[in-house]
Protein backbone atom coordinates (compact mmCIF):
# COMPACT_ATOMS: atom_id res chain seq x y z
CA UNK A 1 0.00 0.00 0.00
CA UNK A 2 1.35 3.76 -0.86
CA UNK A 3 2.15 6.38 1.48
CA UNK A 4 -1.02 8.01 -0.29
CA UNK A 5 -3.45 5.63 0.50
CA UNK A 6 -2.67 5.04 3.89
CA UNK A 7 -2.98 8.87 4.46
CA UNK A 8 -6.54 8.03 2.77
CA UNK A 9 -7.28 4.90 4.98
CA UNK A 10 -6.03 7.17 8.29
CA UNK A 11 -8.18 10.42 7.06
CA UNK A 12 -11.15 7.81 6.48
CA UNK A 13 -10.70 6.45 10.09
CA UNK A 14 -10.32 9.78 12.02
CA UNK A 15 -12.80 11.11 10.29
CA UNK A 16 -15.52 8.15 10.74
CA UNK A 17 -15.00 8.47 14.71
CA UNK A 18 -15.12 12.04 14.67
CA UNK A 19 -18.69 11.94 12.44
CA UNK A 20 -19.83 9.65 15.14
CA UNK A 21 -18.65 11.30 18.25
CA UNK A 22 -20.74 14.35 16.78
CA UNK A 23 -23.44 12.53 15.78
CA UNK A 24 -24.01 10.27 18.94
CA UNK A 25 -23.70 13.56 21.58
CA UNK A 26 -19.72 12.65 22.59
CA UNK A 27 -18.49 15.78 21.06
CA UNK A 28 -20.90 18.46 21.65
CA UNK A 29 -21.98 21.93 19.80
CA UNK A 30 -19.26 24.20 20.22
CA UNK A 31 -16.66 21.95 21.53
CA UNK A 32 -12.92 22.42 20.00
CA UNK A 33 -11.57 19.45 17.87
CA UNK A 34 -7.63 20.51 18.12
CA UNK A 35 -5.23 18.54 15.82
CA UNK A 36 -2.70 17.86 17.32
CA UNK A 37 -4.52 16.49 20.62
CA UNK A 38 -6.72 14.29 17.93
CA UNK A 39 -3.31 13.06 16.27
CA UNK A 40 -2.10 12.06 19.57
CA UNK A 41 -5.38 10.31 20.44
CA UNK A 42 -5.41 8.09 16.93
CA UNK A 43 -1.50 7.49 16.97
CA UNK A 44 -1.47 9.57 13.75
CA UNK A 45 0.38 12.57 12.03
CA UNK A 46 -1.64 15.50 12.20
CA UNK A 47 -1.83 15.44 8.26
CA UNK A 48 -4.96 13.16 8.01
CA UNK A 49 -6.14 14.93 11.10
CA UNK A 50 -6.58 17.80 8.80
CA UNK A 51 -7.72 15.71 6.13
CA UNK A 52 -10.32 14.54 8.44
CA UNK A 53 -11.75 17.80 9.24
CA UNK A 54 -11.61 19.22 5.92
CA UNK A 55 -14.11 16.50 4.94
CA UNK A 56 -16.40 17.48 8.23
CA UNK A 57 -16.05 20.69 7.27
CA UNK A 58 -17.56 19.90 3.83
CA UNK A 59 -20.74 17.51 5.17
CA UNK A 60 -21.62 20.67 7.77
CA UNK A 61 -20.47 19.20 11.08
CA UNK A 62 -17.30 21.59 11.84
CA UNK A 63 -16.07 24.70 11.14
CA UNK A 64 -12.46 25.09 10.49
CA UNK A 65 -10.34 27.86 12.92
CA UNK A 66 -7.20 28.43 10.68
CA UNK A 67 -3.89 27.64 12.25
CA UNK A 68 -5.96 26.81 15.25
CA UNK A 69 -8.24 24.07 15.70
CA UNK A 70 -11.86 23.51 14.49
CA UNK A 71 -15.10 23.39 16.51
CA UNK A 72 -17.98 21.55 16.09
CA UNK A 73 -20.58 23.24 14.46
CA UNK A 74 -23.96 24.65 16.63
CA UNK A 75 -27.08 23.92 13.90
CA UNK A 76 -29.11 27.58 14.53
CA UNK A 77 -33.13 26.70 14.70
CA UNK A 78 -32.50 28.64 10.67
CA UNK A 79 -29.94 25.54 9.93
CA UNK A 80 -32.88 23.36 10.97
CA UNK A 81 -35.44 25.49 8.75
CA UNK A 82 -33.37 25.04 5.76
CA UNK A 83 -33.09 21.27 6.75
CA UNK A 84 -36.95 20.54 7.43
CA UNK A 85 -37.65 22.55 4.00
CA UNK A 86 -35.62 20.57 1.95
CA UNK A 87 -36.66 16.60 3.58
CA UNK A 88 -40.44 17.71 2.85
CA UNK A 89 -39.20 18.32 -0.56
CA UNK A 90 -37.24 15.06 -1.32
CA UNK A 91 -38.55 12.90 1.35
CA UNK A 92 -42.05 12.39 0.50
CA UNK A 93 -40.54 11.51 -3.21
CA UNK A 94 -38.04 8.85 -1.72
CA UNK A 95 -41.12 6.94 0.04
CA UNK A 96 -43.20 7.05 -2.64
CA UNK A 97 -40.67 5.30 -5.04
CA UNK A 98 -39.26 2.98 -2.24
CA UNK A 99 -42.81 1.96 -2.01
CA UNK A 100 -43.34 1.40 -5.79
CA UNK A 101 -39.77 0.23 -6.80
CA UNK A 102 -38.28 -1.69 -3.95
CA UNK A 103 -37.42 -5.54 -3.71
CA UNK A 104 -38.08 -8.11 -1.28
CA UNK A 105 -34.51 -8.14 -0.47
CA UNK A 106 -34.48 -4.13 0.06
CA UNK A 107 -37.48 -4.18 1.99
CA UNK A 108 -35.61 -7.30 4.45
CA UNK A 109 -32.89 -4.48 4.96
CA UNK A 110 -35.42 -2.02 5.84
CA UNK A 111 -37.22 -4.45 8.48
CA UNK A 112 -34.00 -5.35 10.25
CA UNK A 113 -32.99 -1.48 10.31
CA UNK A 114 -36.56 -1.21 11.78
CA UNK A 115 -36.30 -4.12 14.43
CA UNK A 116 -32.75 -2.83 15.19
CA UNK A 117 -34.08 0.55 16.46
CA UNK A 118 -37.71 -1.03 17.89
CA UNK A 119 -35.30 -3.35 20.23
CA UNK A 120 -32.38 -0.33 21.34
CA UNK A 121 -35.87 1.99 22.49
CA UNK A 122 -37.64 -0.39 24.23
CA UNK A 123 -34.61 -1.15 26.60
CA UNK A 124 -33.87 3.03 25.85
CA UNK A 125 -30.44 2.82 24.06
CA UNK A 126 -30.62 6.14 22.68
CA UNK A 127 -27.80 6.16 20.68
CA UNK A 128 -28.23 2.61 18.96
CA UNK A 129 -31.92 3.62 18.42
CA UNK A 130 -31.36 7.01 16.74
CA UNK A 131 -28.66 5.21 14.67
CA UNK A 132 -30.65 2.68 13.49
CA UNK A 133 -33.34 5.58 12.92
CA UNK A 134 -31.28 7.02 10.62
CA UNK A 135 -30.37 3.66 8.96
CA UNK A 136 -33.77 3.57 8.46
CA UNK A 137 -34.15 6.60 6.11
CA UNK A 138 -31.23 5.89 4.48
CA UNK A 139 -32.25 2.47 3.37
CA UNK A 140 -35.76 4.13 2.14
CA UNK A 141 -33.78 6.18 -0.03
CA UNK A 142 -31.78 3.21 -1.65
CA UNK A 143 -34.88 1.41 -2.45
CA UNK A 144 -36.30 4.68 -4.44
CA UNK A 145 -33.57 3.19 -7.33
CA UNK A 146 -33.04 7.04 -8.25
CA UNK A 147 -29.50 7.76 -8.49
CA UNK A 148 -30.04 11.66 -8.45
CA UNK A 149 -32.08 11.34 -5.45
CA UNK A 150 -29.61 9.28 -3.85
CA UNK A 151 -27.24 11.86 -4.51
CA UNK A 152 -29.06 14.75 -2.97
CA UNK A 153 -29.54 12.81 -0.06
CA UNK A 154 -26.15 11.33 0.38
CA UNK A 155 -24.85 15.66 -0.03
CA UNK A 156 -26.84 16.32 3.17
CA UNK A 157 -26.29 12.45 4.99
CA UNK A 158 -24.37 13.91 7.66
CA UNK A 159 -26.46 17.17 8.55
CA UNK A 160 -29.81 14.97 8.09
CA UNK A 161 -28.40 12.26 10.95
CA UNK A 162 -27.53 14.98 13.52
CA UNK A 163 -31.72 16.34 12.72
CA UNK A 164 -32.40 12.85 13.40
CA UNK A 165 -30.66 12.21 16.49
CA UNK A 166 -32.03 15.38 18.03
CA UNK A 167 -35.42 13.72 20.29
CA UNK A 168 -36.17 12.11 23.21
CA UNK A 169 -39.13 9.86 22.48
CA UNK A 170 -37.69 6.93 20.77
CA UNK A 171 -40.93 5.22 20.81
CA UNK A 172 -42.82 7.55 18.85
CA UNK A 173 -40.27 7.74 16.28
CA UNK A 174 -40.48 3.90 16.26
CA UNK A 175 -44.18 3.42 15.61
CA UNK A 176 -44.21 6.10 12.84
CA UNK A 177 -41.42 3.75 11.25
CA UNK A 178 -43.63 0.67 11.39
CA UNK A 179 -46.35 3.03 9.68
CA UNK A 180 -43.77 3.51 7.21
CA UNK A 181 -42.60 0.43 6.74
CA UNK A 182 -46.01 -0.96 6.29
CA UNK A 183 -46.83 1.18 3.36
CA UNK A 184 -43.96 0.44 1.61
CA UNK A 185 -44.47 -2.99 2.11
CA UNK A 186 -48.22 -2.27 0.52
CA UNK A 187 -46.52 -0.78 -2.14
CA UNK A 188 -48.75 2.29 -1.11
CA UNK A 189 -46.73 5.16 -2.65
CA UNK A 190 -49.37 7.75 -1.74
CA UNK A 191 -49.70 6.60 1.73
CA UNK A 192 -46.22 6.34 2.05
CA UNK A 193 -45.72 10.12 0.84
CA UNK A 194 -48.06 11.33 3.07
CA UNK A 195 -46.50 9.69 6.11
CA UNK A 196 -43.50 10.97 5.61
CA UNK A 197 -44.56 14.75 5.10
CA UNK A 198 -46.44 14.12 8.39
CA UNK A 199 -43.16 12.58 10.28
CA UNK A 200 -40.95 15.61 9.20
CA UNK A 201 -43.21 17.55 10.96
CA UNK A 202 -43.15 15.17 14.40
CA UNK A 203 -39.32 15.25 13.72
CA UNK A 204 -39.32 19.17 13.87
CA UNK A 205 -41.31 18.73 17.02
CA UNK A 206 -39.23 16.66 18.76
CA UNK A 207 -36.26 18.24 18.01
CA UNK A 208 -37.93 21.63 19.45
CA UNK A 209 -39.01 19.81 22.68
CA UNK A 210 -35.86 18.13 22.69
CA UNK A 211 -34.03 21.44 22.70
CA UNK A 212 -36.19 22.94 25.11
CA UNK A 213 -35.26 19.95 28.03
CA UNK A 214 -31.60 20.90 27.23
CA UNK A 215 -32.19 24.26 27.92
CA UNK A 216 -34.12 23.36 30.98
CA UNK A 217 -31.65 20.97 32.17
CA UNK A 218 -28.84 23.77 31.77
CA UNK A 219 -30.85 26.40 33.56
CA UNK A 220 -30.88 24.12 36.67
CA UNK A 221 -27.49 22.91 36.89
Amino acid sequence: MSTAEERVLESTRVADWIRGAILDGVREPGSRLIERDLAAEFGVSRVPVRDALKVLEGEGLVILRPRTWAVVREFTAADMTDLDEVRAVLEPLAFRLAAERHRRDGLEELRRALEAEKSSAVIEDRVTSRRAAADFHEVVTALAENRLLQDLMRSMRSRLRWGLSQHDDLVHVTDEHEALFQAISARDGERASALALAHIDTSRREREAHEAALRSAASRA
